[in-house]
């Protein structure tokens, strides 16, 4: 009896990707934030010993990929991974698993939490359906955004406004000399000056004062629409900015639908090509709606990347 034909698209929409070899795929696995258990690392290790390659790749988007894996294996392979201790991830046009650094939990410069944000965003909107395109999201949990926030379609990126009690403020300049976006000076009275243009919420005057003259004032994201990278790069442009963490899941799905509704017929195109051709006074109309007191009064589209600039001209 001749073999069942391979739905290659659906099964790619389930994490389970083509490879060359004849019947052999990469099985992508879930690892929302890029956090994962020892018990499960060791799980996959062993799976990935007795039907794959021996070894995993790790994906620049933290997931765990099994390599060489027969068709034949599936239902085995993610039966001993055990479906609800680790799921396989999904690729196409659909939500795919959030990334995220470390957060504030251990990590000195952590201002949010991003796990905790990955982890609901992960819960709540992963796998859903675009009708159009890949739709990424990340979490970075301050502005040094190792996780490169701005080029998904949505970043988020860990903020804080700072507000000085000049009472408590014993003029020892730390708060000064740490700051080097220009964004504080030692003022002729001996107390700090703040310079707000200059500020990119990084919190480390908070961090380095040692009266806690330097408080927090606002806490949360700053959020990017419209990143992507690949053949024709887009940096995403700032939107909102001291996002409570907490609205996060909402945030994004006001965008997904904005982005469903926009780029109806449109086909494959990802969310920032849809900005450029719409502008950004649409999107900013519809999230002050749901999030007035975050959203900028106006923004730029995402900004191009041009890779083959030196052969043009």
């Amino acid at each position: 009896m001749a073999n069942p034909k391979i739905d290659l698209k659906n099964l790619k929409a389930g994490g389970f990707i083509k490879e060359r070899g004849k019947d052999l795929f990469t099985v992508r696995l879930r690892v929302p934030g890029g956090r994962l258990a020892v018990d499960r690392l060791a799980k996959i290790a062993e799976v990935a010993q007795k039907y794959g390659k021996g070894y995993v790749h790790l994906s620049v988007r933290q997931s765990i990929e099994l390599i060489n894996i027969n068709f034949a294996d599936f239902d085995q392979v993610v039966a001993e991974l055990g479906e609800e201790q680790q799921k396989v991830a999904s690729c196409g046009a659909r939500v795919r698993v959030p990334t995220a650094c470390g957060g504030c939990e251990y990590n000195p410069n952590g201002l949010v939490d991003t796990q905790a944000s990955a982890l609901e965003v992960d819960a709540k909107l992963f796998g859903t359906a675009t009708g159009h395109h890949k739709f990424k999201v990340c979490f970075a949990g301050c502005p040094f955004d190792c996780p490169k926030s701005a080029i998904n379609d949505v970043g988020f990126q860990g903020a804080i406004w700072p507000t000085l009690d000049a009472d408590a403020c014993i003029s020892c300049g730390l708060c000064a000399k740490s700051c080097t976006e220009g964004a504080l000076a030692m003022g002729e009275d001996g107390k700090p000056v703040f310079s707000a243009e200059n500020c990119i919420y990084c919190g480390d005057c908070v961090k380095v004062c040692p009266t806690s003259a330097w408080q927090v004032a606002k806490r949360g994201y700053s959020v990017r629409i419209g990143g992507k990278w690949g053949r024709r790069p887009l940096i995403g442009t700032l939107y909102a900015t001291f996002l409570p963490e907490e609205k996060a899941v909402d945030f994004i799905a006001t965008v997904l639908a904005w982005y469903q509704e926009k780029a109806e017929g449109a086909g494959r195109v990802r969310l920032g090509d849809i900005i450029h051709k719409e502008g950004t006074a649409s999107l900013l109309e519809r999230l002050r709606v749901d999030f007035p007191e975050y959203i900028l009064a106006s923004t730029i589209p995402p900004q191009i990347v041009d890779t083959q600039l030196p052969l043009k001209g």
